[in-house]
C-alpha cells in the first residue's frame, strides 16, 4: 500500500507520502490562493496519486483539544467529499491531527522563513507517520 498524507489549510495544502507504509517524507505545499488554485490543487493531487500508485489518502482532521469538531472540521470534510468524487479509486481517512503544527514548530524552533515554507508540509509528514504508526502497533502480534 501507498499512502499519501494531508494537511488541508485555509491557504494551503501539505502534502507528504510514504511508498513503503513505515515512513513518512514530505513531498510539497500546494497553494489554494487565486483564481483556479483550488480546482489547479486537485489536479496536482491527482498526478501524484497516479504518478506513485497511492492507494490510501491520510487527511488531517482539525478537533479541538477536548476532542469535539472544530469548525475547521466541516471544511475538511467537504474537502475529503470532494477529493472522493474527483479521484474515484482511493480511500480517505481521516486522522487527528491535533498538536500536528506545534509539533512541526519545535522542529524548526520557532517562525523562521524555513518554518513558513515547510510548516504545512511537515504537519502532513506529522500526520502521516502518526498514522503508519498506528498501524504498525495494530499489526503488532500482542495487540
Amino acid at each position: 500500500m501507498n499512502f499519501l498524507g494531508l494537511d488541508y489549510g485555509d491557504k494551503t495544502i501539505g502534502v507528504a507520502m510514504s511508498l513503503n507504509g513505515r515512513v513518512a517524507t514530505g513531498v510539497t505545499t500546494l497553494d489554494r490562493r487565486g483564481p483556479g488554485a483550488y480546482r489547479s490543487s486537485l489536479k496536482d493531487l491527482k498526478t501524484i496519486i497516479n504518478q506513485n500508485l497511492i492507494t490510501h489518502i491520510v487527511l488531517g482532521y482539525p478537533k479541538h483539544m477536548n476532542g469535539e469538531d472544530s469548525p475547521r472540521c466541516e471544511r475538511t470534510l467537504a474537502f475529503k467529499e470532494k477529493l472522493e468524487r474527483y479521484i474515484k479509486r482511493i480511500t480517505v481517512v481521516l486522522w487527528d491531527e491535533r498538536l500536528s503544527t506545534r509539533a512541526v514548530g519545535r522542529v524548526f524552533e520557532g517562525k523562521s522563513a524555513r518554518y513558513e515554507q515547510h510548516v504545512d508540509e511537515m504537519a502532513a509528514v506529522y500526520i502521516l507517520q502518526g498514522y503508519l504508526d498506528y498501524l504498525g502497533y495494530v499489526d503488532t502480534p500482542n495487540h
